[in-house]
Formats: structure tokens, C-alpha cells, sequence
């Protein structure tokens, strides 16, 4: 079955930098689209990227463009979200996405703590 895993989270301070991973299985990872979301404390989850199956082409939406680099290695069935000059209101609980057959797929998240 489909399965998301991320990886990578953990602490940085204001400034600082962190790579995520999220590694797939169980379904043809280069036909599909990958997503990243996030969840702060007492928030709605919101999108921070999308990737084409080729990793040809990214989308961000304006809030999040500058800082944040989506990219995939479909060799490795793997997606990235490299983060930099990290800010306090980074502080979220990290997903990845995909929707396959329909159907939305999420992973269990990572957890990125921007503090001082």
C-alpha cells in the first residue's frame, strides 16, 4: 500500500537551515506529484510546495516562496523540502502528500522547531 515517511525535523534557530525527506513506497512514485503541508500549533494545515512528477517544475504559494526549495530524486522514490533562514512561525509539524488513485495519501509527519 501507499506509504509516506518523513524525516529530518528537529531543532534550529532563527536564521538556521533544515532538509526534510520523505521516502515512498508502494505505488509508482515518478507518475505523481508530490506535496508538501505543515500544521502549526491551533492552525489550519497549509500547503508549502508541490513537485511534478518529473521534478521539472515547483509550485509554492506566495507566502512561502524565497525559502523553501521542493525537489524530488525519483531514482530513490524520495522527496526533499530544503528550508532556509528559518523564522519562528516556521514551527510546525511537517507532511508530505501525494493523491493516488483518487485518493489523498499523507505521511505521519516531522516535527521543525524554530527557537532561540
Amino acid at each position: 500500500q501507499v506509504r509516506l515517511v518523513e524525516s529530518g525535523g528537529g531543532s534550529a534557530q532563527p536564521g538556521g537551515s533544515l532538509r526534510l525527506s520523505c521516502a515512498a513506497s508502494g505505488f509508482t512514485f515518478s507518475a505523481y506529484p508530490m506535496s508538501w503541508y505543515r500544521q502549526a500549533p491551533g492552525k489550519e494545515r497549509e500547503l508549502v510546495a508541490t513537485i511534478a512528477n518529473t521534478g521539472g517544475s515547483a509550485n509554492y504559494p506566495d507566502s512561502m516562496k524565497g525559502r523553501f526549495t521542493i525537489s524530488r530524486d525519483n531514482a530513490k522514490n524520495t522527496v526533499y523540502l530544503q528550508m532556509n533562514s528559518l523564522k519562528l512561525e516556521d514551527t510546525a509539524v511537517y507532511y508530505c502528500k501525494t493523491v493516488w488513485n483518487f485518493r489523498p495519501y499523507w505521511g505521519p509527519g516531522t516535527q521543525v522547531t524554530v527557537s532561540s
